[in-house]
């Protein structure tokens, strides 16, 4: 089953890291996985998208065509992107950033908790273990272990305890 991932917003929040981390904890959970990324040239504000497609078959086609699951990080990725998710897709939004009244859609507290850590920067981290708890799109365990792998090693354990506080974010929500 082919499942494609976009995750947009601006420079700064960790779009490209969270795509690199998606699809290589894809492959550790045993799956293909082919991440591609666009981003500005400012290193921090400017438009930023990262997609991820995760398959138990060959990947024939590295881009998104139909976003199975969208995850908007601010207002223009939400704006820009929303009409491009496929027919009962998943449309996932930070909370914090994103308005989306009328729309079908997870509002997700993401920068707010990452805040409540004393660091914005792993709200990226929130929003993966969010994703994975929600979607099922791989086991949890092989993203912490990417995470733990992957993130510089003096943001280890604030890394996987935001990632913690989004597997828990999504668990509530399932038991309202």
């Amino acid at each position: 089953m082919r499942t494609e991932i976009r995750v947009a917003g601006f420079g700064g929040q960790g779009v490209v890291l969270a795509g690199r981390l998606l699809g290589e904890a894809a492959i550790l959970d045993g799956k293909r996985a082919v991440q591609t990324q666009s981003y500005g040239p400012e290193s921090r504000g400017g438009a930023a998208r990262s997609e991820v497609v995760v398959s138990d078959e060959d990947i024939d086609y590295p881009k998104v065509i139909e976003a199975d699951i969208l995850i908007a990080l601010n207002q223009t990725a939400f704006n820009k992107y929303r009409a491009t998710v496929k027919e009962n897709g998943k449309i996932i939004v930070d909370a914090d950033l994103v308005k989306a009244e009328g729309d079908e859609v997870q509002s997700v507290p993401f920068t707010k908790t990452a805040d409540d850590l004393g660091k914005r920067m792993v709200a990226n981290s929130v929003m993966l273990g969010y994703l994975v708890e929600s979607t099922g799109v791989m086991a949890p365990e092989s993203m912490e272990a990417t995470i733990r792998d992957k993130v510089p090693k003096h943001t280890i354990d604030l890394n996987v305890e935001a990632f913690n506080r989004g597997i828990k974010l999504a668990k509530q929500e399932g038991k309202s």
